[in-house]
C-alpha cells in the first residue's frame, strides 16, 4: 500500500521505491530561485561596468522584468563594440594617421578662428585623428534625383578611381544613371570600389541584381559589418556602418544624408503610404577629400585586410578655389569615445546667438537634451526640424516622448509635412559653423553606426544651410506645446515605452 502524495517505483517486481513528490517541487523551486537570484546579482554586477546610468537601468529593468527574453537580448545585442580586431584595426589606423598627419595636405587656414573652435579642432583630432583642411569649397545639394546625377557626373570625369561607400546601395530607375556611370568608368581601366552594409542591404528590393550589376562591371565590392556566422563573420547584429560618401580620384567627394536608392527607398510599405525621403549632400572640392577618403581606406582596410594608400595620394590638393576650413569627423563603435555626441555637444555649448537642428531620428542623450535646454535658458534661439510622419515605430515614438521637455524650454520643433521623411543630418550654430553627415542625433548614430560628419566654418557655407533650412521651414508646420498636451494618454504611454527601449545598448 502506498501512502498518499508518493509514487511507487518497482524493479523488478521485487523492489517498491517512494519519492515524495512535494520535496521534489520544493528542491526545484529552491533552484529555480537560486538560479534566478545569482542572474539577478550578476546583472547589477555586469551591466552597470562603463556604461551610462539611463542605458545600464533600461537592461535591468528588462533582465528582471522578463529575464529569460531579457538576458537573451543582453547576450544577443548587449555588446555595443566591434570585435576585437576590428577595434584594433581601427586603432592602427588612428596611430598612422597621427603619425604620418603632415603627409596630408591642409592648406591655408581662415584667420580669426575664436579659441573655443580652436579647442574643438583639437578634441575632434584627438578623438578621431583628422586635421583640420583650409581652401576647401562645399556646395550643397537638396533635390533628391539632382544628388544622384550629380555623383554620377563626378564619376564620370575619373581618371584613376572611384571609391563609393553607401549605408544603402540599390540599382533601379532612379540610380540607373549612378551605375551607369561606374560602368563606363570601369570599361575604360577606372579602378572602382565598392562598400556597402550588409544587413542594411540584405533582403531589400534589387539587393542580388545589385551584387550581379557590381560583378558585371568588374567593381571590387564588400559588405560592412557582415552576419554570415557559418563565414566566420561575426559581430553584435545591429551594429551598422552607416556612412554615405563618393570620391573620385582623391579630387571631389560627396558626404552627406542620402543613400543611392529610389526615395521610395522601393519598398512596398513605403509606396503604399506615399512616402518619399528628403536628403542634403554636399559635394566638397580641396584637401579635405583626402581626409574623406581616409574613411573609406579605413573600412576598406578593415574589411578585406587590405592596405591601399600606396594606390592613393593623400597629400596631393587640388585647387578648389574655396577658403572654407573643413573637419571630418568619423564616428562608431570602434573608436573608445563618441566622437559625433562630443562634437554636437561642443557646439551646443559654444552657441551664442542660434541654434538649428535638423534631425530625422531625434532621441538624445542626456546630456544633449541638458544642453539644448541650457542653450534656451542662455537666452539662445533653438530650432529642431523632425518629420511629421515616422518610417520607425519604436524611434518615432521614442522621439516624441521627448518634445513636452523641449517645448517647455523654449525650442522651436518644425515638423516636415507627410507623407515626405526629412532625413537631411545637419546643425548650424550662429552664422559661422556648420556640420553635414550621416549622424542623426540619437543614442544609435552615438554608441553603435558608424557614421561621418564633417563640420565646416565659413559664413558663406552656414549662408547656404539658412537657405536650406528656410525651405524645409516652407515645408513645415510648427508644434506648440498647447496642441502637444492635446495628445492622448495612449500616446503618452506608448512613446514612454518606446522612450525606455530606446537605451537598450
Amino acid at each position: 500500500m502506498v501512502l498518499a502524495g508518493l509514487v511507487p517505483l518497482t524493479s523488478g517486481g521485487d523492489v517498491d521505491v517512494t519519492v515524495d513528490l512535494p520535496d521534489i517541487a520544493f528542491w526545484w523551486l529552491l533552484a529555480l530561485f537560486l538560479f534566478d537570484l545569482s542572474i539577478r546579482i550578476a546583472a547589477i554586477i555586469v551591466i552597470p561596468r562603463n556604461r551610462r546610468p539611463t542605458s545600464a537601468m533600461a537592461w535591468l529593468l528588462a533582465i528582471y522584468f522578463i529575464p529569460i527574453v531579457g538576458v537573451l537580448l543582453f547576450l544577443l545585442i548587449g555588446n555595443p563594440r566591434l570585435p576585437r580586431k576590428k577595434r584594433q584595426q581601427q586603432e592602427q589606423i588612428n596611430t598612422a594617421l597621427r603619425e604620418n598627419g603632415e603627409s596630408i595636405a591642409v592648406g591655408t587656414l581662415r584667420p580669426g578662428a575664436p579659441a573655443w573652435f580652436t579647442g574643438l579642432v583639437d578634441l575632434n583630432t584627438n578623438l578621431g585623428a583628422m586635421p583640420l583642411t583650409g581652401d576647401n569649397q562645399a556646395t550643397l545639394i537638396s533635390e533628391y534625383q539632382a544628388s544622384l546625377d550629380a555623383m554620377a557626373d563626378a564619376i564620370r570625369g575619373a581618371r584613376s578611381y572611384v571609391h563609393v561607400e553607401f549605408y544603402i546601395l540599390q540599382t533601379d530607375a532612379s540610380t540607373d544613371n549612378f551605375f551607369a556611370a561606374l560602368e563606363e568608368v570601369a570599361a575604360r581601366g577606372v579602378t572602382v570600389r565598392v562598400l556597402l552594409d550588409h544587413w542594411a542591404n540584405r533582403g531589400k528590393p534589387f539587393y542580388k541584381k545589385t551584387l550581379q550589376r557590381l560583378d558585371r562591371m568588374g567593381a571590387a565590392w564588400h559588405l560592412m559589418l557582415p552576419v554570415q556566422p557559418l563565414k566566420g563573420k561575426w559581430q553584435r547584429p545591429d551594429l551598422r556602418n552607416h556612412r554615405k560618401l563618393l570620391v573620385v580620384d582623391g579630387e571631389v567627394a560627396f558626404v552627406g544624408s542620402q543613400n543611392v536608392t529610389d526615395s521610395t527607398y522601393n519598398l512596398k510599405k513605403n509606396i503604399k503610404r506615399g512616402l518619399h525621403w528628403v536628403d542634403l549632400m554636399a559635394r566638397v572640392e580641396g584637401p579635405v577629400v583626402s581626409s574623406i577618403d581616409v574613411v573609406f581606406l579605413s573600412d576598406w582596410y578593415s574589411e578585406t585586410g587590405e592596405i591601399l594608400t600606396d594606390q592613393v595620394n593623400l597629400s596631393s590638393a587640388s585647387d578648389s578655389g574655396g577658403n572654407l576650413d573643413c573637419q571630418i569627423v568619423p564616428s562608431g563603435p570602434g573608436f573608445e569615445y563618441q566622437n559625433n555626441l562630443k562634437l554636437f555637444m561642443g557646439l551646443l555649448f559654444a552657441a551664442r546667438e542660434k541654434i538649428i537642428v535638423v534631425s530625422p531620428y531625434f532621441v538624445p542623450e542626456e546630456s544633449l537634451l541638458l544642453s539644448l535646454v541650457t542653450a534656451c535658458q542662455r537666452g539662445i534661439h533653438v530650432e529642431l526640424f523632425v518629420s511629421e510622419e515616422g518610417d520607425q515605430a519604436m524611434v518615432y515614438h521614442a522621439q516624441r516622448s521627448y518634445y513636452e521637455a523641449l517645448l517647455r524650454a523654449g525650442v522651436k520643433i518644425w515638423m516636415y509635412k507627410k507623407p515626405f521623411i526629412l532625413h537631411s543630418k545637419s546643425l548650424t550654430i550662429d552664422d559661422d559653423v556648420a556640420v553635414i553627415g550621416s549622424s542623426n542625433m540619437d543614442m544609435r548614430s552615438f554608441g553603435l553606426n558608424m557614421e561621418i560628419s564633417m563640420m565646416v566654418r565659413g559664413e558663406e557655407f552656414v549662408a547656404d544651410m539658412r537657405r536650406v533650412e528656410a525651405e524645409y521651414r516652407s515645408l513645415s508646420r510648427e508644434l506648440t506645446l498647447e496642441e502637444w498636451m492635446k495628445q492622448p494618454l495612449r500616446s503618452t504611454v506608448l512613446d514612454n515605452l518606446a522612450r525606455l527601449t530606446s537605451a537598450l545598448q
